[in-house]
């Protein structure tokens, strides 16, 4: 598609942003800032492009730099402006600086290039570049490098010749993703095994994959993908922006897992780290040419003090080239289904967002704001859907930053859901600070449909940092010690009662309430008992707590089973009903007296009464007319509730004339700490 002119640029530019303060009228002051935000975009692609080729098509950096085999011969590539000299080393050169492995400066800009023989280069060599600068040298890890593995030994990182004989058979290369709405399974592959090790692509694809096909999600989020030196980061550490993570396998079986999870009617999306990069200068970017603003801003802005990480300079059009091809390479050769754009807050403003509450919409207008950051991200969903018009994006962005989430036409910088980042935080509060008979339900339904109405977003009830050590997840906070001792199916014990009851609640309201969407953390759905601590010097480098503990959900006798079977009955109820598909939920009645609160969506009617101890009898909730049954009920004895309501029983609306006009309810019995969908019977 041609890009547009510049008058016709801004044109367009005023007409969506007209569309996105017709959502919000209170964005009218700041709509040139925001006509100028979204002309920029237009104009960053047609400088990078040059309005003769595709964004796609410029977007190919990863074919042409890093190593790759041309016929008869291996041609290896990198950028390094301010490098004098580079060498490859490695294996065939026995480490050392050999003229035959000089690689040639090409041009002005810094593009260097080496050419040699077939037989110079074997599938399994190592290698390095040693890059000269002005002052000084050191070895780098290629930029571009497709291939990085650890020796256990040394743990010392390495690039890698990848070239197997065979290249990897897509079995469903036709796969495009469902466009039903995301019903997201968070995982990662190394802490996926319940032995205390680094589990694999493959194991994931054998153990865990099934486990998520049964479960009914459709879309399963991979973290900890792109290469990081220290496994402890959660993979959010990265180094080589283009290489599969060594330590969970070769690059050919996390295609099997991609391939697999199609063959099952999954999409797969990753975790897309382009928020800032790892410090380190021998395995990732920092310093690669000897300066500290090649693909970074200098310091002090370069730096992030919280993250101790580098940051990208988006405006600058190599860096540009450099994300924009991450992109495209991971659709490409990966064959995923889109991203989650990680740490987004960060990127958008200069402050990184850092102990700020962003009450007010100046916050988002004003000399704070990276618009050159905004200008990437817009152009990666430009061109992320340009290639796969069937992809997800999804940001996670805490700040709210308007029109983030909303598409191009309607003033938007094109990412379809914003992560409901408030909901989960806000589970925290009311768990850690009050008190169960005093949970406010007008607040608590604010908090879950406060959203903007321009904009989808995917909800959760708790994220992985809650199940990290130094945090709790919900059922640990709900229930404590009492976890280790009294989670036997005939125990009795009136504090894991509540955990559950109300694990089971938290999960339904959010999901049901929350958003456009839903995503929970492996293990998370069954109450996992324990946190996730990687191994570090502080626990004796032990596994015991990086893994996830999947018999515990599998026997019979732990009331683990009865959480795990709820959440693929929510599942399953959502999925079937179109829950997402069908608009927004319509508030029916919410009592903070009663602890109740109803609502309708999808034709379904959900209530909850938050009690602890008083069951409601004869409870009016207002609905369509007509005959309803129970098609979820939190306290039925196969999901671990005390069975106080008849699954079979029908219920018929009820007409009662209310101040002139007519008013059709439901009468209920509504048990303590349970929740009830129902839905219209036709017969």
């Amino acid at each position: 598609m041609a890009v547009r002119s510049n008058r016709a640029s801004l044109a367009a530019a005023a007409r969506a942003a007209k569309r996105l303060v017709g959502c919000d009228p209170l964005l009218a002051p700041y709509a040139d800032v925001i006509v100028r935000r979204i002309a920029r975009v237009d104009a960053a692609e047609r400088r990078l492009t040059g309005g003769r080729i595709r964004l796609a098509d410029f977007a190919a950096g990863h074919e042409y730099f890093g190593l790759h085999r041309k016929g008869r011969r291996w041609v290896l590539r990198e950028w390094a402006p301010s490098a004098t000299q580079i060498f490859l080393i490695g294996d065939f050169s026995r480490w050392k600086e050999d003229p035959r492995f000089a690689l040639t400066r090409l041009n002005e800009r810094g593009v260097w290039e080496l050419r040699l023989p077939e037989t110079a280069l074997h599938h399994g060599d190592l290698y390095r570049l040693k890059v000269h600068w002005k002052g000084g040298s050191g070895d780098r890890i290629p930029a571009w490098a497709r291939r990085v593995v650890q020796d256990p030994a040394t743990l010392i990182f390495n690039a890698q010749v990848w070239k197997p004989k065979t290249a990897y058979r897509w079995r469903h290369p036709r796969f495009r993703r469902s466009p039903a709405a995301p019903l997201i399974y968070e995982a990662h592959a190394g802490m996926a095994q319940a032995e205390e090790k680094i589990g694999t692509w493959s194991e994931f694809t054998a153990k865990i994959l099934p486990r998520i096909i049964a479960a009914g999600y459709n879309t399963l989020q991979l973290m900890a993908v792109q290469e990081h030196p220290y496994y402890g980061s959660f993979g959010y550490q990265v180094s080589s922006f283009f290489a599969a993570s060594s330590r969970f396998g070769p690059p050919e079986d996390l295609k099997a897992l991609v391939d697999a999870a199609h063959g099952a009617g999954i999409a797969v999306i990753m975790d897309l780290v382009h928020s800032h990069a790892v410090s380190n200068e021998v395995e990732g970017l920092s310093r690669f040419d000897g300066t500290l603003y090649q693909f970074f801003h200098d310091l002090p802005r370069g730096r992030h003090e919280a993250w101790d990480s580098r940051c990208f300079d988006y405006g600058k059009p190599e860096v540009l080239h450099f994300l924009l091809s991450n992109c495209r390479y991971w659709l490409d050769e990966f064959r995923f289904d889109g991203f989650r754009f990680d740490g987004v807050t960060s990127m958008l403003y200069l402050d990184h967002g850092i102990g700020r509450n962003f009450v007010g919409y100046a916050d988002y207008f004003n000399d704070t704001v990276d618009e050159d950051a905004l200008t990437y991200l817009a152009l990666a969903n430009r061109l992320v859907h340009a290639l796969r018009p069937d992809s997800l994006t999804v940001a996670e962005d805490v700040s709210g930053m308007p029109g983030l989430a909303a598409p191009p036409s309607e003033g938007g910088f094109g990412i379809d859901y914003r992560f409901a980042m408030g909901v989960p935080d806000y589970w925290i509060k009311l768990i850690k600070e009050v008190p169960d008979e005093h949970w406010p339900m007008g607040h608590l339904w604010y908090e879950l449909t406060n959203r903007r109405g321009e904009e989808k977003s995917i909800a959760y009830a708790e994220s992985h940092d809650q199940a990290l050590v130094g945090d709790q997840s919900i059922i640990f906070r709900l229930i404590g010690a009492e976890m280790y001792h009294h989670m036997q199916a005939a125990d009795a014990s009136l504090r894991v009662d509540r955990g559950m009851a109300l694990h089971k609640m938290i999960r339904l309201i959010t999901l049901a309430g929350g958003g456009h969407g839903y995503l929970n953390f492996m293990g998370n759905e069954f109450g996992h008992p324990e946190w996730i601590d990687f191994p570090r010097e502080g626990n004796g480098w032990s596994y015991r707590y990086a893994r996830r503990q999947w018999h515990l959900a599998d026997d019979p006798n732990l009331k683990y089973r009865f959480l795990n079977r709820f959440d693929r009955e929510m599942i399953g109820l959502a999925r079937a009903c179109r829950l997402f598909e069908s608009g927004e939920p319509h508030l029916l009645h919410e009592n903070s007296d009663t602890l109740v609160i109803a609502f309708e969506r999808a034709g379904l009617v959900f209530i909850f009464n938050f009690q602890p101890a008083a069951s409601h009898v004869d409870y009016r909730i207002e609905a369509a007319p007509g005959k309803y049954r129970v098609l979820l009920d939190s306290d039925a004895p196969a999901v671990g509730g005390h069975g106080r309501l008849d699954p079979h029983q029908e219920h018929f609306t009820l007409f009662e004339p209310e101040a002139g006009r007519a008013r059709h309810h439901l009468s209920l019995y509504l048990p303590s700490r349970s929740a009830l969908v129902l839905g219209k019977s036709d017969g």
